[in-house]
């Protein structure tokens, strides 16, 4: 095979570090005809670990072409052979890979949160298999971070860390300094966020912080938890816009009450963010609160598998819960949105700082990174 030696290393990171495939097993892969070059290096990484890979490659513009064409009757129903597709995995990676990141902009939003609802047991079922979300970087990508596609994919693949000598020793080494930062969390309860515009209070207490090490999302560079449902209070403006179903809702500030969204603005697509917030009861509660770390993401480029690792940011959100944490709450909604803390914040456990300025303090516990 020719090509990107990085999309090579890309592959075997996949492969051989995400979801640690054993000969035998199934794999399906899923991405849309622009990942080809990735979608090819992963199957011939799974040939030779001896795993039959199931690959679904659609054209860019399939998704679009179901929500604009489709019978009101496809929104709020599967068909079973997606549920038979979930069962029989045994692992599944999937490959953003879209030309046009706006190319639902035009959908009815309404359509989009009934397939949610329908997909949400499938989706369930998904996440208690060995999993990873990637991204294939395309010219789509490139023009949102307002990038050439060159330094886009220099970007990338830094983040990727595929050209180390070893880019699974870096991995594990970003394990190593991100299970240190959970170790400082041990029997944490009350966490406080202030910033701009900012003041927020919840608590995780009981609840397990998951070192997200690249397992589940390539790159990653996170912790993460799920914060008591009843528990978030005050006020949060969040600093980046949040990009989803081919819309941008910039300038979004919520408000909490024992844990639940009671008031709601956005600069940009205010009426769309309140009728996500109303696709189901969880929907106004959060089910995440994630710390990023990566060293090498230092920008925001509206991608949200890179922009909530960005080192010195944490990232709230709206919706279902990752039961692995503890989290109960339940909704057809994940929607994160991100609050720089680089400048003039601080996140304080149970009183005292924790982090400053998008710096780790380490006053707590014994753990460093």
């Amino acid at each position: 095979m020719r090509g990107d030696p990085r999309i090579q290393a890309h592959a075997r990171i996949l492969v051989r570090y995400c979801i640690e495939v054993r000969k035998g097993q199934t794999v399906g892969v899923s991405g849309t005809s622009a990942a080809e070059p990735l979608l090819e290096a992963i199957c011939a990484e799974l040939y030779r670990a001896g795993v039959h890979p199931f690959l679904r490659m659609t054209p860019p513009s399939l998704r679009t072409i179901f929500f604009t064409e489709g019978d009101e009757t496809l929104f709020d129903r599967v068909p079973p052979i997606e549920r038979d597709w979930a069962r029989r995995m045994d692992a599944v990676i999937g490959i953003q890979s879209e030309t046009n990141t706006r190319s639902l902009s035009g959908t009815a939003p309404e359509r989009m949160a009934r397939f949610n609802r329908a997909m949400n047991p499938i989706q369930e079922q998904i996440l208690r298999k060995r999993w990873v979300t990637t991204l294939h970087p395309t010219e789509a990508y490139a023009q949102d971070a307002e990038m050439s596609l060159v330094a886009f994919e220099d970007y990338v693949y830094g983040a990727l860390f595929v050209e180390a000598r070893d880019p699974l020793a870096q991995w594990r080494d970003l394990r190593r300094r991100q299970a240190a930062l959970i170790a400082s969390l041990k029997g944490a309860d009350r966490i406080e966020i202030e910033g701009p515009d900012t003041r927020l209070t919840l608590s995780v207490k009981g609840r397990r912080f998951i070192n997200s090490d690249g397992t589940r999302n390539m790159p990653s560079g996170e912790i993460f938890t799920g914060p008591v449902e009843s528990s978030a209070e005050g006020f949060i403006r969040f600093d980046y816009p949040v990009c989803a179903h081919g819309r941008e809702v910039a300038g979004v500030r919520l408000v909490f009450r024992r844990g639940r969204v009671v008031e709601a603005s956005a600069e940009k697509n205010e009426a769309f963010l309140k009728e996500m917030l109303n696709l189901d009861p969880g929907a106004r509660r959060l089910g995440e609160l994630g710390i990023g770390t990566h060293p090498r993401l230092n920008r925001f480029i509206r991608n949200i598998l890179f922009d909530e690792k960005i080192g010195g940011t944490v990232h709230l959100a709206l919706g279902r819960s990752y039961p692995e944490t503890g989290g109960r709450n339940r909704s057809a909604l994940h929607w994160d949105l991100i609050k720089d803390l680089r400048r003039g914040g601080v996140v304080r456990v149970d009183g005292r700082p924790w982090m400053k300025e998008g710096r780790f303090v380490h006053s707590l516990g014994k753990g460093g990174a």
